[in-house]
């Protein structure tokens, strides 16, 4: 499970906690019972909803609801073809939204992820089809220039002041107008069905064996570093997990594993998008919450001038972020593109404007990432992308016209920033400190 940057500043465990040195029920030296365990991951809990963290309790229940709900109106939702579908569709936007909260964390925003995920797709079409580049080389230059232009982004809101709304706002009609040019006269160019883009939202390990391996390794991962981040903690005299909520977590994570492994080998098996996904999301969180430079990222959402008295090159972690959203835009816009087989100006317009923009922006926010800065993680994307996408699959098997999907899509967003901001006001009113700088 991922650990969010305040739970980072509080320790690894519930509040109250006590160093090594005490016996204190619930969070000391030593082993509780499965029963103390399973209340005190509730009081966990219910502190962080105290706290204003309620994010992804939220998304949890609120994913519970929405499958209950389609699930009684059409027995087909939960089929394992239809959750398989689901878990490739949201791919694209998930890796656009994982970029999104970077941002978001340093208290900025990215309105131009849309549009870079239109022109790396449109790069890459240009490039393979009409004049014959390797497939290979053409993803890589997509890719990069989704970071350069990123790193523009970053230069112009961190060197040269220009706020970062304004800034993204003009590459989203800059890259827009760019993908559009690209395209030209030709349109709408079809890719190569069997080729390596293609291949990313097409291919499936139909093997059991691959399903049900990465479920026993991302389970014995989160052990083994849940395990050892216990004993360095309890080594160094800090609050520490006790053994029972360790493997209460594992359990928990084994069942869920372990369930949407063999949902998947139902049909076609573990399909490469979510692999890749998958990979992207705890290499992310491995950056933010594991090294030097995801404290400095989260120090900076916390406040810029207390984070540049601590030494932290802000601008520096400034440019990186808008890089990072570009490049992680560019990847998601290449998964999109492979999904449609295509590069036309429709999506391309769809794209920068239009609804990938806002879910890749509602993904983040629905799973618990802060659009005030400092709080977040990118395993939130997963939880938030999956409430938007079940809502477009739902809605899709229902015969749900496209308006109706955009004013819930819409609702839900506006929910969970209004509750977002709820929360800021109560740390204020409660005299607690604000999440933002």
């Amino acid at each position: 499970m991922a650990v969010s940057g305040s739970e980072q500043s509080r320790g690894a465990g519930p509040r109250g906690g006590t160093g090594a040195g005490t016996a204190t029920p619930g969070w000391g030296p030593r082993t509780r019972g499965w029963h103390q365990s399973l209340k005190g991951y509730a009081d966990d809990v219910r502190g962080r909803v105290r706290d204003g963290e309620h994010g992804p309790v939220s998304a949890i229940l609120g994913l519970v609801v929405i499958w209950i709900v389609f699930q009684t109106l059409d027995s087909n939702f939960l089929s394992p073809r239809n959750l398989s579908n689901l878990s490739v569709d949201i791919v694209g936007t998930g890796l656009v939204a994982v970029g999104i909260v970077f941002v978001l964390l340093i208290g900025e925003i990215d309105l131009s992820v849309g549009s870079v995920s239109g022109l790396s797709g449109a790069v890459f079409a240009v490039l393979n089809v009409n004049y014959g580049v390797p497939e290979w080389i053409a993803v890589i230059v997509a890719v990069v220039s989704g970071a350069a232009v990123g790193a523009l982004h970053g230069v112009f809101f961190a060197r040269i002041g220009v706020p970062a709304f304004v800034v993204t706002l003009a590459g989203l009609l800059i890259w827009n107008g760019l993908t559009l040019y690209l395209l030209g006269a030709s349109g709408t160019i079809n890719i190569d069905q069997s080729g390596l883009v293609a291949s990313l939202t097409s291919r499936y390990f139909g093997a059991h064996a691959v399903a049900y391996g990465l479920a026993g390794l991302g389970t014995a991962g989160y052990l083994l570093a849940a395990v050892r981040h216990r004993n360095r903690n309890r080594a160094a005299g800090m609050p520490f997990r006790p053994a029972g909520e360790i493997w209460l977590r594992g359990g928990v994570l084994a069942v869920l594993a372990f369930g949407a492994a063999y949902t998947l080998n139902q049909f076609q098996g573990l399909p490469l998008a979510l692999l890749i996904f998958l990979v992207v999301l705890v290499v992310s969180d491995y950056v933010l919450r594991r090294t030097r430079y995801g404290r400095r990222v989260y120090a900076l959402g916390g406040g810029p001038e207390a984070a540049r008295r601590a030494g932290v090159g802000v601008e520096r972690v400034r440019i990186t972020m808008f890089m990072l959203s570009g490049t992680l835009a560019a990847v998601g816009g290449l998964f999109v593109a492979s999904g449609l087989t295509s590069a036309s100006p429709t999506t391309a317009r769809a794209a920068g404007s239009g609804m990938l923009l806002i879910n890749a922006i509602a993904a983040a926010v629905i799973g618990g990432t802060s659009l005030f800065g400092g709080r977040g993680s990118p395993w939130s994307v997963l939880l938030g992308v999956l409430v938007i996408g079940s809502i477009t699959s739902g809605m899709t098997l229902l015969g749900i016209e496209d308006s109706i999907q955009f004013m819930i899509t819409g609702g839900v967003l506006l929910a969970a920033v209004a509750a977002d901001s709820l929360s800021r006001r109560t740390d204020r009113l409660r005299g607690g400190r604000p999440r933002a700088g």
